[in-house]
């Protein structure tokens, strides 16, 4: 197999994890090995020492004395994205890489550059939480996913912030070296073992437990250690030790939303990574997400995301169980 060329485009004050998180999971596959499969390089328009958002210095080289086709094009993200978006000699050169590369990607922010570039019109895409909307108004023309932690669009590839890109860096792996190896690597990173693209880069237990107090922080979490059972609304006041009316009005305060629908949303993030084994049933997937029956997951699912569980692991490249 022959190596594959894989530059990494960075910028004064780009996101270092944008670059170095990707690098080590390539630079991993050539260890497994013991020989290069990606001949890695780092690229920038300043050249030489870089200077990274947290002040650290990569070495890298000048974008301009990149020759030739690559296989694979990442483009970081990070605080210096607008500046480096608005260099027109840049943005042709993302162009060119870009339509000459067998696979793009961007980490956070860098499908700004990507976008700026004209490389992804009429693409799904996805970046940075904090940015989706701004992508949406400037580009139009894109099909952004506000939830995604990384998209994969043909052989354009676009992920969520930071340690996203370590998740879509590894489905990469796995698509050019099988699962095995990529599951290998995340266990050497001690990563989450490939988290799923279509996983939300803001889970509503990550939300619950930012916005919620001490006491309503314990609700959540039994809610989400409980979530597979038949449990309800004063089942976790209990768990909060409170009425069930008070502790009604501190979650809707606290969290915006009723306890009910909360448990709701917890059970669809388990239900999406379920989904993501090939071989779980569908009703399988229902039971063990609290759901009780295909038919109410299906319900529940349909009305959250418009496609059944069986069309969403289709549209995420994943075979439907039976």
């Amino acid at each position: 197999m022959s190596t594959k060329k894989l530059v990494i485009l960075c910028f004064d004050h780009a996101q270092i994890l944008d670059v170095t998180g990707p690098a080590q999971v390539f630079a991993s596959v050539n260890k497994a090995y013991g020989r290069a499969e990606y001949d890695i390089t780092l690229a920038s328009p300043e050249g030489t020492s870089t200077a990274m958002c947290c002040g650290i210095r990569l070495e890298t080289v000048p974008y301009t004395e990149i020759a030739g086709p690559v296989h694979t094009f990442i483009v970081a993200g990070g605080d210096g994205i607008r500046k480096a978006a608005e260099d027109n000699a840049l943005r042709a050169w993302v162009k060119t890489m870009a339509d000459g590369a067998e696979r793009v990607a961007s980490v956070c922010t860098g499908t700004f550059l990507l976008a700026a570039a004209g490389v992804l019109a009429g693409k799904r895409a996805a970046t940075h939480w904090r940015s989706t909307r701004a992508l949406a108004r400037l580009y139009p023309d894109i099909k952004v996913d506000e939830e995604a932690l990384y998209v994969e669009d043909g052989r354009f590839w676009t992920s969520a912030g930071v340690t996203a890109g370590i998740d879509m860096s590894l489905a990469i792996v796995e698509r050019d070296h099988g699962r095995k190896l990529a599951m290998e690597i995340a266990r050497r990173l001690v990563v989450y073992a490939r988290r799923p693209g279509f996983q939300s880069q803001f889970s509503a237990l990550l939300e619950g437990q930012v916005k919620s107090t001490s006491t309503i922080a314990k609700a959540v979490d039994w809610m989400s250690q409980n979530m597979g059972g038949n449990i309800s609304v004063t089942d976790a006041a209990d768990a909060a030790g409170m009425s069930e009316r008070s502790f009604h009005r501190k979650f809707v305060a606290e969290m915006g939303t009723t306890p009910a629908r909360y448990l709701e949303r917890l059970r669809l993030d388990a239900a999406r990574a379920l989904l993501e084994k090939p071989d779980m049933p569908v009703k399988s997937v229902a039971a063990s997400s609290g759901f009780g029956s295909s038919a109410r997951l299906i319900q529940v699912f349909e009305k959250r995301f418009g496609l059944s569980p069986t069309a969403y692991r289709k549209l995420h490249g994943m075979q439907a169980s039976v």
